[in-house]
């Protein structure tokens, strides 16, 4: 056999056998069902989010996104499964707002926000509005920081937790205002409502889709929203900042995150595929039905994000002397 003749049945072979050596070498990215963590039970606007989201990204990525509710110990659960999960872009969290105030409230956690997670993108917001009983004298935030400074012992917030995002904005609120007042502590909105209802609580800063019913009925009343910017979810409530706060923004929000280490390559596709579902009109509809406002990022955004979420409550919680449940 001549020399020309073997070369060629060499690359031959070799081209032949190409197509079944790739697989094993770099297979493509998804190639199987993608976990996809929620730090909540079933039913709640993180659940139903990721849900929706997984739904979007299944149709766009060819393949199934599994939602796993990881729920308990204030969204710690979820948070050490991802972090110590494979870096390979089948394992994401859903991550919401808890897990920038960790630090400061727990010791010895097992995993660390800034180091454990790569940051894919911003999702939402749960905006929180600052509701008051309709039969309270008064009627603008001007006039409920009197009334907290006219009192000796202020003003009562219902808040669904300690460390809670309703929690902090309260307590982020009073000393901007430089009035006094109490966070009492309920388990979840509806017995916190109960009292607000009944005039035993002064003020709730709470999701809107809650209080809806009873604004409706003219038993509640909306003083205003502590986004940056007033929300579509209620373009009526001024945010606190146009009322002279301009400190004062605070809400629940949720976001992608993937174990440290997961390939800038897949990072940057869910980016791009997450900030498509938030354009899109369907995903925002079901959004907003569970009180919350669409909002995407840049990964790098993101991780700025939770840097300064972090540094900003940790300033509040030691000021306010929060501990952890």
């Amino acid at each position: 056999m001549t020399t020309t003749r073997r070369q060629l049945l060499t690359a031959a072979a070799a081209g032949l056998a190409m197509p079944w050596c790739l697989p094993s070498q770099a297979q493509a990215w998804p190639a199987r069902p993608i976990r996809m963590v929620s730090p909540y039970g079933a039913g709640g606007s993180n659940d139903i989010l990721t849900r929706v989201l997984g739904d979007f990204l299944g149709r766009r990525l060819g393949q199934a996104i599994l939602v796993d509710n990881k729920a308990g110990a204030g969204t710690r659960i979820a948070n050490d499964f991802v972090a110590k999960a494979p870096a390979d872009g089948y394992t994401l969290l859903h991550a919401a707002a808890p897990i920038a105030i960790g630090e400061a409230l727990y010791k010895d956690l097992p995993y660390d926000v800034h180091k454990s997670f790569a940051s894919i993108a911003s999702t939402a917001i749960a905006p929180l509005f600052l509701v008051v009983n309709a039969d309270a004298p008064y009627k603008t935030l001007a006039e409920f920081i009197k009334y907290a400074k006219a009192h000796a012992k202020g003003v009562s917030f219902g808040s669904p937790g300690a460390g809670s995002a309703p929690h902090l904005t309260a307590e982020l609120l009073l000393r901007a205002a430089e009035a006094k007042g109490v966070v009492v502590q309920y388990r979840g909105d509806a017995p916190a409502y109960t009292d607000l209802l009944a005039g035993r609580l002064d003020a709730t800063l709470t999701a809107i889709s809650t209080a809806v019913p009873h604004i409706q009925a003219g038993k509640l009343r909306v003083l205003g929203v502590a986004n940056e910017e007033r929300t579509p979810l209620y373009p009526d409530a001024p945010t606190l900042r146009e009322q002279g706060l301009p400190s004062v923004v605070g809400y629940g929000w949720y976001g992608m995150l993937a174990p440290a280490g997961t390939p800038a390559a897949i990072v940057a596709r869910l980016n791009a595929e997450i900030n498509a579902a938030v354009a899109d009109p369907e995903v925002r509809r079901k959004a907003e039905a569970a009180g919350l406002q669409l909002r995407g990022s840049t990964s790098a955004e993101f991780s700025a994000f939770i840097a300064s979420e972090t540094r900003k409550w940790a300033q509040i919680i030691k000021s306010a002397n929060i501990t952890a449940e």
